[in-house]
């Protein structure tokens, strides 16, 4: 049996692939003003992240349309106050730093992706940030063979993402920036206070300065559990405006997310989407229950080091998914779920287990006690914690 061709196949597509149709159809219906090097007007990027609140959009006459349907009904991306990504679209407007802020797994990569998707048209001028992160990988490198066969010259220099994105006027993403070293991220301070890139090694040619073309600007992100990896400087927090992501606030909201998002996991793997509606509103409820330390009816819960992101809800929704595509009528797919969260909660900290424990001896306990019959299974798996 030959291999089946995966050469152009991709896990994971970036957003301005994935929904190059609706920026194709916003940029024709939406003719408003546009900053500088921008796709789409600061209202269409809005609509592109939030959607179209289920209405379909009418493209105007005589606006462009080749291959293009005369309706469209924009999918929401990102679960959050709609104010907080206008806000986000006006700061990247005025080309000031913008800095995603948040707990782990609050969607701030996948917001930085949706804006510069909209923005600039593509995604993939990212640097990603670690403590092994350089300042070459935010200014530029070199190309030694040429380097040593040419000395410094023009085709020898190797541009990062963030000097492409300042030739092409777009956006670049530095992601977890305060896990670079101080000395890498103070490159980034010149860089968004005199919007140019000097390169000593051309001194005396007209490439020895860069300049930024207009409508260049920077995404970076930040998980708040990071702070004290490399705390940025005073300088650098001044060239930022911050908008902190926080969780989902409405359980029905993180539900539908979750049931979207694990859906078009299975997809990828060919795998048929079939959680239960009770299983997915069950495991969603006990995520919510850890992350915020307070049941839906008010009772206390201690709530683990682990930080019970909707990314992980996701995680454990495909998995349950996966169990029930590869293993089917195995097991009750409710039984998988103890497992998967005593998975989660001793990440960060073994102790964390019995916080989890307590759970199931406090919340899980009163909800089966009052009849609830998914909760009743539950507690009568508290056995898989305690072994």
């Amino acid at each position: 049996m030959s291999a089946p061709d995966t050469t152009h196949a991709r896990q994971v597509e970036p957003a301005e692939h994935a929904h190059a149709q609706e920026l194709a159809f916003l940029a024709a219906y939406d003719q408003g003003r546009r900053p500088p090097g921008w796709r789409l007007t600061p209202r269409a990027a809005v609509t592109f992240v939030m959607g179209s609140g289920g209405d379909a959009l009418p493209l105007p006459k005589g606006a462009a349309a080749d291959g293009l349907p005369n309706r469209l009904v924009i999918s929401p991306k990102f679960v959050g106050e709609r104010a907080l990504v206008e806000r986000a679209v006006v700061t990247l407007a005025g080309e000031r730093g913008l800095l995603l802020v948040g707990e782990p797994g609050t969607a701030k990569s996948m917001l930085s992706e949706l804006l510069a998707a909209a923005v600039s048209g593509t995604s993939e001028l990212t640097v990603q940030g670690t403590a092994g992160t350089t300042e070459d990988q935010l200014r530029y490198g070199w190309n030694y063979a040429l380097l040593l066969a040419e000395g410094p010259s023009p085709r020898a220099l190797v541009p990062s993402p963030v000097l492409q994105a300042m030739r092409t006027g777009g956006v670049v993403r530095v992601e977890e920036v305060t896990r670079c070293l101080p000395e890498v991220q103070d490159a980034l301070v010149s860089i968004l206070s005199d919007r140019r890139i000097s390169v000593p090694e051309l001194s005396g040619t007209e490439h020895a300065t860069v300049h930024a073309a207009p409508g260049f600007t920077v995404i970076a992100t930040a998980n708040l559990r990071d702070r004290g990896v490399s705390e940025m400087s005073a300088a650098l927090k001044r060239r930022f405006n911050f908008e902190a992501v926080g969780p989902i606030g409405d359980l029905a909201a993180e539900t539908e997310l979750v049931r979207r998002q694990a859906t078009a996991a299975l997809g990828r793997v060919e795998a048929p989407y079939a959680v239960d509606d009770v299983v997915l509103e069950t495991l969603v409820t006990a995520f919510r229950d850890l992350r915020t330390g307070t049941s839906a009816e008010g009772w206390a819960v201690e709530r683990p080091s682990t930080v019970m992101s909707t990314a992980e809800a996701v995680s454990v929704a495909t998995a349950i998914g996966l169990a029930d595509a590869y293993f089917p009528g195995d097991r009750d797919p409710l039984s998988l779920l103890p497992g998967h969260l005593l998975g989660v909660v001793r990440k960060d900290d073994p102790a964390d287990a019995a916080r989890l424990l307590g759970y199931w001896d406090g919340a899980v306990r009163r909800r089966a006690e009052g009849g609830a019959r998914a909760w009743r299974r539950l507690w009568e798996l508290r056995d898989v914690l305690d072994s």
